[in-house]
């Protein structure tokens, strides 16, 4: 791939360098106010923990703990591969 290739595909994700020391050291930085602006209404901190979700948590975990997803699952690819089997003869 050419660099030029390269930079136009990841010009939506690599912000343009929106600061520059020449701006910076002018003095006039009330281009950057919106800028500034977004970056202080973010949250600060650490993201918060997600409690409870997904399938580990859903059928292997706690009080109702069960193999029945693992078996089913099983079940299911055994089915899979035995009508596949028998429609392939």
């Amino acid at each position: 791939m050419h660099a030029s290739l390269v930079r136009r595909q990841l010009g939506g994700i690599i912000p343009p360098k929106i600061a520059t020391p020449s701006l910076l050291t002018s003095g006039s930085g009330a281009s950057l106010t919106p800028l500034v602006n977004f970056y202080s209404k973010l949250p600060k901190g650490p993201a918060p923990s997600v409690s409870g979700g997904g399938i580990k948590a859903r059928f292997f975990n706690g009080k109702n703990a069960s193999a029945a997803p693992l078996v089913w699952t099983v079940l299911g690819l055994f089915t899979f591969g035995y009508t596949i089997d028998y429609q392939s003869e």
